[in-house]
């Protein structure tokens, strides 16, 4: 394809990916409207780009067409850009508003099951109604689907808090920690390089932004036996949790509500002859938003990140933490389609000479072969 000559290819190339959100002419999504009815593709993208601005994580999947990956980078970029100001103190999960509370664990616990918003339980079949929907049509169904749920007990229910199945475990003693000399430093991944072996808050903070395809891949590899975890779900949370910060004068200052998501999965442990008696771990995920998927997959990589040993790719701290970094990961893939035209004409000019060099070696092979005089054959 020819490109004007007056204006630079890479340009050319940039306006050209920016014109297909124009293709169609239709009238462009609302930052609203994203919000509204993306938001699984919301909260993915604050997840893995670290920043907790739905508005922002709306307008830079606007920007890079739905493409979660381009908008983590987006947004990550963006997160770069801010200042801080403000140290955040730790979440009170327990204390959290609930939306979603499961276990698989247990049948009764403490306040009981609360399934909330899931699609655990419908069948995974096309709507095509949704198609022709309209602005009628939408708050006909949200007003029919608000007068069949009991929100009066939902809201009572919701504002209990309620302990933490983990730590009744805890106060039984039949819960311990992997390994009782760990590395609990706090760490910063997102200001300071990774070393190795990394503390766990470095390897939670890193699965917290990591690419959520990626983690489900390798969570499944530790299920099927390359990792050595294959947990129960303790507890499942999904609600609102208050988030509060403390200033350069030492005050607590509260910001308000965000949404998370908790898993505590329980896992058993390999008993060893020193052991008294057996007992089971932990692996617990914590992310932004409503992402199960998510939280239970960083749970069970930080369970087999903590296995002795490195038989198993989902065991390796080295390998689940570079490799689970989206926009690094995306970044190298993507840096496959630059020019690499020095390298590759080098690469084709030492693969041609060796092929002459193996042509010539054959002829002269040959050659002498056919020069070397035929010896008779004594019928003695």
């Amino acid at each position: 394809m020819q490109t004007d000559t007056h204006e630079p290819a890479i340009e050319r190339a940039s306006r050209l990916a920016e014109t297909q959100r124009f293709e169609n002419h239709v009238d462009p999504a609302s930052i609203a409207q994203i919000l509204g009815q993306m938001k699984a593709l919301v909260d993915r993208v604050m997840g893995e780009a670290g920043l907790y601005a739905p508005e922002h994580a709306a307008i830079a999947i606007k920007q890079a067409q739905g493409d979660s990956v381009e908008a983590s980078m987006i947004l990550r970029s963006f997160r770069q850009s801010l200042t801080r100001r403000y140290q955040t103190e730790m979440l009170d999960t327990e204390n959290m508003r609930l939306e979603r509370r499961i276990s698989s664990a247990f049948r009764e616990i403490p306040g009981g099951q609360i399934l909330g918003p899931t699609r655990d339980y419908t069948q995974r079949l096309i709507e095509e109604d949704i198609a022709w929907e309209t602005q009628a049509s939408t708050e006909a169904k949200r007003e029919e689907l608000e007068k069949s749920l009991k929100t009066d007990m939902d809201a009572e229910q919701l504002d209990q808090t309620y302990p933490r199945i983990s730590d009744v475990l805890k106060e039984q003693d039949l819960v311990r920690s992997v390994d009782e000399h760990e590395n609990r430093a706090v760490f910063d991944a997102t200001r300071n390089p990774i070393a190795y072996p990394a503390p766990r808050s470095a390897a939670l903070q890193t699965l917290a932004r990591s690419e959520t395809g990626g983690m489900m891949a390798l969570g499944y590899s530790a299920m099927r036996g390359q990792g050595g975890d294959h947990p129960t779900i303790g507890e499942l949370r999904v609600g609102l949790a208050c988030l509060k910060v403390t200033d350069k004068r030492g005050r607590t200052r509260h910001l308000g509500r965000i949404r998370v998501t908790e898993s505590a999965n329980i896992s058993k442990i390999k008993v060893r002859k020193k052991d008294p008696v057996p007992y089971m771990s932990l692996g617990y995920g914590l992310c932004f938003g409503q992402n199960e998927t998510k939280a239970i997959c960083m749970g069970i990589l930080d369970r087999s990140m903590r296995v002795p040993g490195d038989g198993a790719p989902a065991v390796s701290q080295e390998f689940v933490l570079h490799h689970l970094e989206g926009p690094d990961s995306y970044g190298f893939i993507q840096s496959l389609t630059m020019p690499e035209y020095v390298g590759m004409a080098s690469e084709l000019h030492d693969l041609r000479a060796a092929i002459e060099r193996e042509r010539r070696s054959r002829e002269a092979k040959t050659a002498r072969v056919k020069s070397e005089p035929i010896s008779s054959v004594d019928p003695a």
